[in-house]
């Protein structure tokens, strides 16, 4: 438990680390941020229409309701509501970095190799990814983790209903669960630069996923705040690129 507890905190500080990093250079902040505000105008307003439309939509999942007493009908499509808006979260945020990694491939790279570079030693093995190769990984990595996603979201969301443990145990696997894809995506340079497959990096970042998830959760909870994702997720970036190197190379306690 004290080893838990221990690589939990070395995650949190390794998000600390990447916040530490982008703030002391501007410049990687700016360019960290540039493809998030495109992406966050985009999922905000799928967000909204969402809004608009979750109680018709609520309705239309939960027809066994529709004979039930106002009261009975009102708590099971209000939880119903509140599990497709969570889970929509959840998704939208994996989409958000799996898009927002689409469209700045060359900005995120760009932010990978100057922390590699000239904060950890440098990848002498480092292969040169066009953008539109990297394009091609990002689209193909993030459809996978977005469907892995999606997969956990059915049964949360059905588990969501069960009296107490649907309002406690549920979100906090859920928020596990997202954050561990989360923390998989924000690692996806620094080991397809060294021209490791998702496969391999599920697998090295399962080996410390106290580590990983010290990392993930904070992140993916500040990525909750609205706009708060233009800030963290360059600082996350950098985060993630210090903890794949860390992990490539032993260099984690």
């Amino acid at each position: 438990m004290i080893r838990v507890l221990r690589d939990f905190s070395t995650g949190v500080g390794l998000l600390a680390k990447g916040f530490g990093l982008v703030f002391r250079s501007p410049k990687l902040l700016l360019v960290g941020a540039i493809p998030a505000v495109i992406t966050t105008v985009l999922l905000i307003g799928s967000l909204v229409a969402l809004g608009v439309w979750i109680d018709d939509i609520a309705a239309w999942v939960t027809p066994f309701a529709d004979d039930w007493n106002d009261a009975a009908r009102s708590a099971t499509r209000l939880a119903a509501g509140v599990s497709i808006v969570g889970g929509y979260v959840a998704v939208g945020l994996l989409l958000f970095s799996a898009i927002t990694l689409v469209i700045g491939g060359p900005f995120y790279e760009h932010i990978a190799e100057t922390v590699e570079d000239e904060h950890l030693g440098g990848v002498p093995e480092a292969q040169r990814v066009t953008w539109g190769r990297a394009a091609v990984i990002g689209i193909r990595d993030g459809l996978l983790l977005v469907g892995l996603a999606v997969l956990c979201a059915v049964p949360l969301f059905a588990a969501g209903f069960i009296p107490v443990v649907g309002q406690t145990v549920v979100p906090v696997i859920a928020v596990c669960v997202n954050a561990t894809l989360l923390g998989i995506e924000l690692t996806a340079i620094p080991f397809t630069r060294r021209g490791l497959d998702l496969k391999v990096r599920r697998r090295v970042l399962r080996k410390r996923r106290a580590v990983t998830l010290g990392f993930a959760v904070p992140a993916y909870l500040l990525c909750l705040i609205p706009l708060a994702a233009l800030v963290v997720f360059p600082a996350a970036m950098a985060g993630g690129t210090v903890l794949a190197h860390r992990l490539l190379h032993d260099d984690i306690a």
